[in-house]
Formats: structure tokens, C-alpha cells, sequence
């Protein structure tokens, strides 16, 4: 059987500092900060509930952050 790999560590980083950031400069934050995917969701979007290492999910609307999580 194959060994289960280890996934390298998230980003040290806070979902919470991209809320009120507008969109293109929060993208290229989290990309500079390591994040290997960044989704850019409007408000409301109908998303699949699992879980991916290293992804950033920014609600965005209007063109600023308006909510941000991992996963």
C-alpha cells in the first residue's frame, strides 16, 4: 500500500485581513502568501463543500472582499 502523503503547511495567514481589500490586490496577496488556489465567488454562489489544502475562497462583490475562508 502507498503511504499517505503529507501535505506541506497552509499559509500562515489570516482569511479575516482580504475583507474589505479589492479583489485584484487580494488575489495577488494570497498568491504572494502561498496560497496554491484563490477562488473569487460572488455573493451567493452555489460551491462544493469540501475541503482543499491550500485554497482561498474570497466572496467578492462590487469588486472589494467582502467574506474570505479557507478551504
Amino acid at each position: 500500500m502507498a503511504p499517505i502523503p503529507t501535505p506541506s503547511e497552509e499559509p500562515r495567514d489570516d482569511p479575516d485581513a482580504y475583507v474589505g481589500l479589492d479583489a485584484p490586490n487580494a488575489e495577488r496577496r494570497a498568491e504572494e502568501r502561498g496560497w496554491s488556489t484563490v477562488r473569487k465567488l460572488p455573493p451567493g454562489a452555489i460551491i462544493t463543500m469540501e475541503y482543499r489544502f491550500g485554497r482561498l475562497n474570497l466572496e467578492v462583490e462590487d469588486g472589494r472582499v467582502k467574506r474570505a475562508w479557507k478551504g
